[in-house]
């Protein structure tokens, strides 16, 4: 029988020209391989292109125009939701409310165990305040310059209006103050007031509004710096239970900013300790008490 493929085992000599040649095709890839990597980085990109693509006369104005607009209309927003300032509560927008923004300012007075006056100062430092910029001390350049701040989720003892006018600031028009007026104080009011105005009368505070009351009355939460400015900020909410000067406030429609949990245990631990309103024997809320004193007090 005659076979028509035959097989035949190679040679030495086949083999070294194998191997010859598998090192020429490697050489070979491997050169083309960096020829093309060369050509790719000398090419340009697809959006190099574009920048080099020349852009018609005609377009110019438009685009100019159009680039102008929109860093006016940034720079108005930006200055409308971060510089402007705030200076009464009717420039409060829905937008501030919340706890959608934080507001930086100074304390001016504190009139009352649980609410302070507040001159709003956006931007801070960096926009001049405390160098260039300077809040007024007068109370005719004061008035009507300033947010009246009441601690969200606190409800402190009332102090009367009769012995201390000047703690109601009337030049500033505090409407509850004025309706309060003659209502005997509670105890323990004048130690909470000297308390809170210790912690923020002249001091940098941040404020994060989460409504107005009915006095118009921004109730927010309230940070002020410790003795250590390189520290965290305190809580004065937080502050003024854990020294036992305020209570939780319970009526309807009460901001606690998602902390009334800490706010319960703040005011248990106060409780336990007996600290300020809780050595007494029988604590009466301030809500009780203008109720028991003033009609329709609440």
């Amino acid at each position: 029988m005659v076979w028509l493929f035959t097989s035949k085992t190679p040679s030495s000599s086949d083999n070294s020209s194998i191997a010859s040649s598998t090192l020429d095709a490697m050489e070979h890839a491997r050169s083309s391989a960096e020829e093309m990597t060369a050509a790719a980085a000398a090419t340009p990109s697809s959006s190099s292109l574009v920048k080099l693509a020349s852009i018609p006369a005609s377009l110019m104005p438009f685009l100019t125009a159009a680039a102008v607009f929109g860093v006016s209309t940034a720079a108005v927003i930006f200055y409308r939701t971060r510089l402007r300032r705030i200076p009464s509560v009717a420039y409060l927008t829905p937008n501030m409310l919340q706890g959608r923004r934080v507001l930086k300012g100074k304390v001016t007075s504190v009139g009352d165990s649980d609410n302070f006056r507040f001159y709003h100062t956006p931007g801070g430092i960096w926009t001049g305040w405390g160098w260039l910029r300077h809040v007024p001390i007068g109370t005719k350049e004061l008035k009507n310059q300033t947010l009246h701040v009441r601690l969200a989720g606190v409800d402190a003892p009332e102090a009367t209006s009769l012995t201390d006018p000047s703690s109601l600031e009337l030049a500033f028009g505090d409407l509850e103050q004025g309706a309060h007026f003659g209502m005997p104080a509670q105890p323990f009011s004048q130690e909470s007031l000297a308390w809170l105005r210790s912690q923020l009368n002249g001091q940098t505070v941040l404020v994060k509004p989460y409504t107005k009351d009915r006095y118009d009355r921004v109730v927010s939460m309230v940070w002020y710096p410790r003795a250590l400015p390189f520290l965290p900020k305190k809580n004065a909410n937080v502050e003024v239970l854990k020294v036992g000067y305020a209570q939780i406030y319970r009526q309807a429609g009460s901001e606690y900013g998602g902390m009334l949990q800490q706010f319960e245990a703040l005011e248990a631990e106060a409780k336990k300790h007996k600290l300020g309103i809780w050595s007494q024997k029988k604590v009466v809320s301030a809500a009780e008490h203008k109720k028991q004193h003033l009609r329709g007090g609440g």
